[in-house]
């Protein structure tokens, strides 16, 4: 089925379901953000409203005589660009408040403010969104054996196209009492945005404080920076849930109440996954252990993937798309040889797999039906790092972008 028409069946869905549970208000005049301290959130279980239509286009089909809207479209066989997040900092007073947690968040994440500048950065230097799974596809060769194939995507003239992913959307329990937002939810106008408590615990329910619904308002608000409707490939593990609600299970116990509170939290979050997928938003696998595919065992790496397959797959829906955990390559090396994790990783339906590098690179296996390729990381380290305008100078002037009064005070290596 094409993302095309997936989409317009989630929106089909979507739609009966509000149409069979009432329609609720509409909050299309709301603020975008509201505290329960002034009695103006947004609560969590509030129905939806009907959502506006949202199209998704296939950037491998050249538009009629080559234009739409009257934008020229072009063929690009060129590099695809390649940025990942982790969560961003919704409340750095939190994050970077001396405690043990306050360098790792420094060094792996960029707060709401800064991830705003790199998004208006990146649309002013001519980027545009493409979605992951449209770059490639699964073809057959002259012997009819299964190979991948590069796409020619066909853009706007004079755009680049660039792709985007968030690793850990899972609003793990350490975050919550560090400075991000708890969970994501609807909100009446049916769109997604996020709740959290901000830092004198009053609810907050916003789209200005969480990487997902702010990337959803810059699309609304420059929609030619999303021309095909794509937005960002979200790498989910499984161990604490997804999406902030707690769909795990656990081995060591595990109770009838314990498995009806989990699929209190799976039903949920599904009205969640169905309005992302319908708005171009699409699901990785990040494993559900968050485990170490270049050192764990073949049997830990089996039990790992079912697992993951039953309790975030079976929400989410099938994907092709890999993102290792620690940026970890399989077998030592991935993209110089095919060992036993990689192929099994491949016969579970995997076909895309990423890593972390210091450029966008990507290789189509010889030997076996995958792609391998590394993305680049905005985060505190890159941020701070001396070669920052060499690797990440295309995309953003870093002194406009990193807020070191925010941050705690370490060296940066940059003048």
């Amino acid at each position: 089925m094409s993302r095309k028409l997936t989409a317009a069946v989630w929106a089909l869905l979507l739609l009966l379901t509000v149409s069979l549970s009432g329609c609720g208000g509409n909050a299309a005049d709301a603020p975008d953000s509201a505290s329960s301290e002034e009695g103006g959130a947004l609560q969590a279980e509030t129905l939806p409203g009907v959502p506006e239509p949202y199209v998704i286009l296939d950037p491998t089909v050249m538009p009629e005589d080559g234009v739409r809207d009257g934008v020229t479209y072009v063929p690009y066989d060129g590099v695809v660009e390649h940025l990942f997040f982790h969560p961003v900092v919704a409340y750095p007073e939190l994050a970077f408040d001396g405690d043990g947690q306050e360098n790792g968040i420094d060094d792996f994440m960029v707060t709401a403010g800064e991830f705003q500048k790199i998004l208006l950065s990146v649309y002013q230097r001519g980027y545009i969104l493409v979605d992951i799974g449209d770059v490639w596809r699964e073809d057959k060769n002259d012997a009819g054996e299964a190979v991948m194939v590069r796409n020619t995507l066909y853009i706007p003239e004079g755009k680049k196209p660039l792709i985007f992913s968030y690793d850990d959307t899972n609003y793990y329990p350490y975050m919550l009492e560090n400075g991000f937002t708890y969970k994501l939810v609807l909100g009446e106008d049916g769109k997604v945005w996020s709740s959290g408590l901000d830092p004198q615990g009053n609810e907050v329910v916003s789209r200005d404080l969480d990487a997902i619904p702010i990337l959803d308002r810059f699309v609304e608000e420059h929609p030619d920076f999303s021309p095909f409707g794509a937005k960002a490939c979200l790498s989910l593990t499984g161990y604490q849930g997804i999406l902030g609600y707690r769909t795990q299970t656990d081995t060591k116990s595990w109770t009838e109440e314990q498995e009806a509170n989990r699929q209190k939290e799976v039903e949920a979050v599904k009205p969640i996954v169905a309005e992302l997928k319908r708005t171009g938003w699409t699901f990785g696998s990040h494993t559900w252990g968050h485990i170490h595919l270049g050192g764990s065992s073949m049997g830990k790496i089996r039990s790992d993937t079912e697992r993951w397959l039953e309790e975030v797959g079976s929400i989410v829906g099938p994907t092709k798309i890999l993102f290792y955990p620690h940026g970890e390559r399989p077998d030592g090396d991935d993209w110089k040889q095919t060992g036993e994790t990689f192929r099994y990783l491949q016969g579970k339906g995997f076909r895309v797999f990423c890593s972390v590098g210091v450029e966008s690179f990507s290789c189509i296996k010889k030997d076996i039906c995958a792609v391998i390729c590394d993305r680049l990381h905005p985060d505190g380290t890159t941020l701070r790092s001396k070669y920052v305008d060499k690797r990440y100078g295309r995309f953003y002037d870093v002194r406009e972008i990193i807020d070191l009064d925010a941050r705690p005070q370490r060296e940066v290596g940059w003048q």
